[in-house]
């Protein structure tokens, strides 16, 4: 155990790939080890403990989630993509709550672990739309143009009236995807 979490937090990422495949390969009994590394100051060794984790076939959930709220871009980002591998409604409104990170990496992975989750997600990011800030707003547009469900429509249509270009521009791709692009004009 103590030679793969000498190659997991070394500087040979081939290496420390390797480490986090076998890591989470021995499920429970590397646990003790990540704990630590989640709470290193190094944010290297914190994104290796979610890397490891989102390995595992049944990872600790409530580990995943608090790395959304890393100080460290790099690994939220990996805490993101975490969930689109697994998952879990309960880390809906960290997702939504990044959606909107001035990190472009983090907002498009989060938007890509809301999009995981499915029509499940469309009531909370109705729900987030107006108390997001303008980026998160188009994120969220995004990810609702993508999801297609038809609980977005009104939304959409909104925002076409009034929203941003980048929020008109989801707002067409999502009524696009749900067929609704076409205009028909009355003939006189």
């Amino acid at each position: 155990m103590q030679a793969l979490l000498a190659e997991l937090t070394g500087s040979d990422e081939t290496a420390a790939e390797a480490a986090a495949l076998m890591l989470a390969q021995v499920g429970d009994a590397a646990m003790p080890a990540l704990a630590a590394l989640f709470e290193s100051p190094d944010a290297d060794h914190r994104w290796w403990a979610v890397r490891t984790l989102a390995a595992m076939p049944e990872p600790r959930m409530d580990w995943l989630r608090r790395s959304l709220d890393d100080p460290n871009p790099e690994v939220r980002a990996a805490g993101a993509l975490a969930f689109i591998a697994h998952p879990d409604p309960s880390a809906i409104e960290a997702l939504i709550a990044i959606a909107g990170d001035e990190d472009s990496v983090v907002s498009a992975v989060a938007v890509s672990a809301l999009v995981a989750l499915g029509r499940s997600v469309v009531p909370s990011l109705l729900g987030a739309f107006s108390r997001s800030s303008l980026r998160g707003r188009v994120q969220i547009m995004r990810a609702l143009s993508e999801i297609r469900d038809p609980q977005a429509i009104n939304l959409m249509m909104n925002t076409i009236a009034d929203g941003s270009a980048a929020m008109q521009y989801w707002a067409r791709q999502g009524l696009e995807a749900l067929g609704l692009d076409m205009v028909y004009l009355k003939p006189e």
